[in-house]
Order: structure tokens, then C-alpha cells, then sequence
């Protein structure tokens, strides 16, 4: 093959990704709180039938875990596995997902919008729009006792459906690093919806603490956890809780004894952090065929912190048998683990840790 034309395409081609400057901090590892150790290695999984890719899940007002598809599917799953059924269909690609206080689901899709499943398995739209622009990248949810729902927006640019799904979107908008993320408020009682934090690069898992004075974010290209003050002398600040994590953080939900679970679905790419202040290079990046381009590597590590950013647990698999956990859904006895591929809804009893 000629040298010239490949030089020129690698140099000139165009690409969706108009890659901004930035400074990536010294990726220091899984060292101390982060250290590798065996801790999920006994999980098991809770087969899933045809269903692919159990993204996020939430406890029910009946006991039941209900878990989201790549399908478009939501999920009914007994918690010992014994039961699994298809309780409502979505289309798009429903990621996040928590139990409202009125016993409804409530789904952040990530090409249709926030959603609401009734208890009968009725679906409807709630938000698809904000300020008449659709939205395009919806990810989590999270929903506070007087019915405000709190929903991450990714990417307003690389659209979940428009750029192959939600894999393919998130790796151009985090090579992009452009600051196309947001979190959104809507007011169910006044059917309106306002931005309260926009400029994050990939707006990630979002949670609520149980006394609801403030927010916490995971920002998956910047590799922290940001809080946002609802209550209180700082109410509408942002501050980072915890930041320079040894992966990307994806979802957020909240455990027993004031813990918040944040899946690490990928260790951080060399690459990208090289070339973080390399815009060229990065846009060279993209040039690349798929396969030589950054690409998440396997791996099982979970964390848990407290509203503090303290780190309470932290947990693997080196072995990596159930890759790119997105996050956990603690009950009384177990952790369910959720993951952005397979039909396997990993399941560990307490006991074993």
C-alpha cells in the first residue's frame, strides 16, 4: 500500500470528534484503597435466558429485581433467580432504573428518554426533550420523596442511537472530552424539566443521600464523583468528592449503611491519558481501524464510598468471569451485579464476603 495515501488519511480524514485539551492526573494504579484482591471471584450468575446485557436493576416494591436490557426489555427477576420474565417492553436501550415511592419504575433510555412503568407494566414518556432539542443520551436516574426526578444526560452531542449505541457513543464523546454531559430535574407535579449541571464529560451514575440534600455524579471521562448541593448554604455548587479513580466509573446506586456503589466498568487507557493534551493525536485516534483504537480491557472491580468519598469497600475478580460491571444493587443478604454485556445477572451472598 502506497505510503502517501496513508499518510493523508490518517492525517486529514474526517471524524466525528473535534478532540479538546486536557490534562488526564497521573493514573497511579490499583494501589491503597484500590488494591487488586478476589473478593467477587464466588459471585454466580442468575441466567438471563436470551436477554443480553442487564445494564442496571432496582428493587421493586414486591421484593423483585427488575433489570434493564440491551434488548429494550425490562426484566422481572425473582431474587434467588428462579423466576425470570419479561415485565414491560421499552424499545431503545433502557439503562438506568429506580423504584418510585408510588410503586412505578422509572427508566432512563438511552435513545427514548425518561420513562415511567406503572405497576401493570404500562409505559409511558415522560421527558424525551429539554428547551425543544431532544434528548439523545439519557443514562441514570435517580428520584427523591417528593417526586423530583434527577436524570444524567451523557452526551448531548454523540447520540446513543445516531452513533451505534450506547458503547460506540460514550467511547467518541470520552475521546472527544468536549464537555457534553448534564443533569437534568424534572418536576413531576409541574411536567417541567431544567438543566442544574451541564459541561460534565460523560455524565454518568447519579444517587440522591437519604437526608436529599445533595447529589452525586459520576463524570466517567474525568474519572471522578461530583456532588451537587440541593439543600443548604451551598445549594447549586458543584465540588468533586473523589476524583483520579483507576477506572472509568459508571453507575451509582445506593446500599445499606449510607454506602453508595459505583461500578468501574473499565481500567483507564493508557493512551488516553498520554494524549490527553494531544488533540491531533486523538483525532489520528479515530483514523485508526476500529479494532487498534482504545477499547475498554476486561476487568470485575466494584467500590463502594460514603457521602464523604471515603472508600468502604472495594472489590474484584482478577479473573474477570462477569467483564465491564456497571455497578451493584445491594439488598439485606446479596450483591447483584450489573454489566453492559452477557446474559448473566451475577449474583454474591454477603456471606462469602
Amino acid at each position: 500500500m502506497p505510503i502517501v495515501p496513508v499518510v493523508l488519511y490518517l492525517a486529514l480524514a474526517p471524524v466525528p470528534i473535534d478532540p479538546v485539551t486536557w490534562n488526564a492526573p497521573i493514573d497511579e494504579g490499583l494501589v491503597d484503597p484500590f488494591d487488586s484482591n478476589n473478593l467477587l471471584s464466588p459471585a454466580r450468575g442468575i441466567d438471563l435466558g436470551d436477554h443480553e446485557g442487564p445494564e442496571d436493576a432496582a428493587i421493586g416494591h414486591d421484593g423483585f429485581l427488575y433489570v434493564t436490557t440491551s434488548g429494550g426489555d425490562v426484566l422481572r427477576v425473582h431474587p434467588r433467580g428462579n423466576q425470570v420474565g419479561v415485565f414491560a417492553h421499552l424499545g431503545g436501550r433502557p439503562l438506568g432504573i429506580e423504584a418510585a415511592a408510588d410503586g412505578s419504575l422509572l427508566v432512563a433510555n438511552a435513545y427514548l428518554g425518561l420513562q415511567r412503568i406503572s405497576s401493570d407494566g404500562h409505559v409511558s414518556t415522560l421527558v424525551d426533550e429539554i428547551d425543544d432539542k431532544p434528548l439523545v443520551y439519557a443514562n441514570d436516574v435517580a428520584v427523591a420523596g417528593d417526586g423530583t426526578v434527577y436524570l444524567t444526560e451523557s452526551s448531548t452531542r454523540f447520540g446513543a442511537e445516531q452513533y451505534g449505541g450506547t458503547y460506540a457513543a460514550s467511547l467518541l464523546d470520552i475521546l472527544e472530552h468536549g464537555g457534553h454531559g448534564r443533569v437534568i430535574a424534572f418536576d413531576s407535579a409541574a411536567q417541567r424539566s431544567r438543566v442544574l449541571v451541564d459541561g460534565l464529560n460523560f455524565a454518568n451514575g447519579i444517587s440522591i443521600s437519604d437526608d436529599e440534600s445533595y447529589l452525586l455524579v459520576n463524570e466517567t471521562g474525568h474519572y471522578r464523583v461530583l456532588r451537587y448541593w440541593l439543600l443548604g448554604p451551598l445549594t447549586g455548587q458543584v465540588e468533586i468528592l473523589i476524583e483520579n479513580l483507576p477506572g472509568f466509573p459508571d453507575n451509582m446506586n445506593k446500599g445499606d449503611h449510607g454506602r453508595f456503589w459505583i461500578g468501574l466498568i473499565a481500567p483507564r487507557n493508557t493512551l488516553l491519558d498520554r494524549f490527553s493534551n494531544r488533540p491531533f493525536v486523538r483525532r489520528v485516534m479515530q483514523r485508526l481501524p476500529a479494532a487498534l483504537r482504545p477499547q475498554a480491557e476486561p476487568s470485575s472491580h466494584v467500590i463502594a464510598i460514603d457521602g464523604n468519598g471515603v472508600v468502604l469497600m472495594n472489590l474484584h475478580d482478577p479473573a474477570a468471569r462477569f467483564p465491564m460491571l456497571t455497578g451493584v444493587v445491594e439488598t439485606r443478604d446479596s450483591l447483584y451485579l450489573t454489566t453492559l454485556v452477557g446474559n448473566q445477572l451475577p449474583r454474591l451472598d454477603k456471606r462469602d464476603l
